[in-house]
């Protein structure tokens, strides 16, 4: 039976990208996937003022990361996006974990926990 793996997903603030990548790298998590998206939750939006006329922003910009884990290193690796990612203030954003299934590095056909 190969290792359980899972993938976590972290929706947090643009400014906080670096701290949290530092922040896996010493865990040992060695890739990261990450994407410009735009979200809202609890923090709602806010009211901009462009060329005098006030508009109000749904949707407000975050990062959204995937990091692919053996399990062993998942509640660690939770762990180091919280406090990496954490401000203290609303919009500190998100943790997903969910199963995954199968990996596979396309370069040299490794699979499943020696593919990450």
């Amino acid at each position: 039976m190969t290792a359980q793996m899972k993938i976590i997903t972290a929706i947090i603030k643009p400014f906080k990208l670096d701290e949290v990548r530092e922040a896996m790298t010493e865990i040992g998590a060695h890739g990261m996937t990450a994407t410009e998206v735009k979200g809202y939750g609890r923090q709602k939006g806010h009211a901009e003022i462009y060329r005098g006329t006030e508009y109000i922003v749904s949707f407000l910009p975050k990062i959204k990361i995937e990091v692919a884990l053996a399990d062993a290193l998942v509640d660690r690796a939770i762990e180091a996006v919280r406090l990496a990612a954490y401000t203290g203030h609303i919009g500190d954003g998100k943790i997903f974990v969910s199963p995954l299934e199968r990996a596979m590095r396309i370069r040299t056909g490794e699979t499943d926990s020696d593919a990450l």
